[in-house]
């Protein structure tokens, strides 16, 4: 498989600049993937598409203030940090971030943010080009400090400031810890999701924090030799035990945003290995998990437990719109996207949405 098959052209106008309000009046496209058609609806028409019984799962991390402006302690030159994930791995203060500039900062040089109220020193170089780096806040409250000193990091094709930080965050974001917004889920409002539940749809809620992989376009030409930069998840008891009840009631999983997709579809990988419990019952379909995945969901893999997904329009040539691909197919998909930009539906994070039956 070649990303050149996962291409498109998009006319730079549509991508979006700026949220619409309210949130749900954005457009949905949905795709059905036994048929192929596509139906042109609003957001806050989506329950028309879901039935009693199903589950929505979501992503419930929140956007970290990630962007740091300071100083190198040695000279006083300026330093940026892009923090892109904590790595609870290699300790809690550890993270693994962007530099700049990069060729300059080495192992072992501190960088300085607020006037000394926070204080970076750099351990490691990543194999993809970034840094570890080791964080401590002056009066030891280090989620205080990052909150006050951090600016929001909006994707680089957003031009324009945002004049409302939570506009960038879900309404449901509460475990702060991602250098992006999962976006698939910007759409809903608090009346929105009563709605659904009032319908008998459930929503529960996964954890996993982007990080690098939604700034860094595949490089390599053939997609088996990609490697996934890994990020950290969590999918809980209480939630598998509903994702289970769900599937055995009839119901669907429906994911919000591919990184729902990517935590599931991990969890159900470990679920897929484990034997069938006592007395021949058949296991989970996912897993109670918190850890990190690195899966790079392409065509040819076996969608375990999601059953329809909600996704906003992705970058050419990125690991979404192949995940896309791999859940509907590539030319529906590619189809999809052409059909969206003919009716100048709007792009990217503060774009308008897909649903994929």
């Amino acid at each position: 498989m070649n990303i050149a098959d996962f291409n498109y052209d998009l006319p730079p106008e549509l991508i979006a600049q700026t949220p619409i309000e309210p949130r749900d009046s954005s457009r949905l496209l949905v795709v059905h993937r036994v048929g192929g058609a596509l139906e042109h609806r609003g957001f806050r028409e989506i329950g028309a598409y879901l039935r009693a019984g199903d589950l929505l799962v979501a992503n419930q991390s929140r956007v970290l203030p990630a962007r740091l402006r300071g100083v190198k302690a040695e000279t006083g030159g300026h330093a940026e940090l892009l923090l892109l994930s904590v790595r609870s791995d290699l300790g809690p203060t550890c993270w693994e971030a962007l530099v700049r500039p990069g060729r300059r900062l080495r192992e072992g040089q501190r960088l300085i943010f607020g006037d000394g109220a926070l204080t970076a020193e750099i351990e490691a170089r990543t194999p993809s080009g970034g840094r570890f780096v080791r964080l401590m806040a002056a009066d030891g409250d280090l989620p205080g400090t990052l909150a006050r000193l951090g600016h929001m990091p909006l994707p680089p094709y957003i031009h324009q400031p945002l004049a409302d930080a939570e506009r960038y965050q879900t309404i449901y974001a509460r475990q702060p810890g991602s250098a992006a917004a999962p976006t698939a889920g910007l759409h809903f409002t608090p009346a929105l999701l009563a709605a659904l539940e009032a319908q008998g749809i459930g929503v529960a809620f996964v954890t996993l924090h982007i990080g690098l992989d939604t700034f860094r376009p595949i490089a390599e030409d053939d997609l088996t030799t990609h490697a996934m930069h890994s990020e950290e998840i969590e999918l809980d008891a209480a939630t598998a035990g509903r994702i289970h009840a769900t599937r055995a009631a009839g119901g669907r999983i429906i994911a919000v945003g591919t990184t729902a997709v990517r935590v599931l579809e991990s969890a159900a990988a470990i679920a897929a290995d484990a034997s069938p419990g006592e007395g021949g019952v058949a296991p989970s379909v996912v897993v109670p998990f918190r850890g990190r995945t690195s899966l790079f969901i392409m065509p040819g893999h076996t969608f375990r437990a999601v059953d329809a997904m909600i996704t906003n329009f992705h970058l050419p040539r990125s690991t979404l719109v192949v995940l896309v691909s791999a859940f509907a197919g590539r030319e529906l998909v590619l189809r999809a996207y052409a059909e969206a930009v003919a009716q100048r539906y709007r792009f990217y994070s503060f774009g308008d949405a897909m649903l994929i039956l």
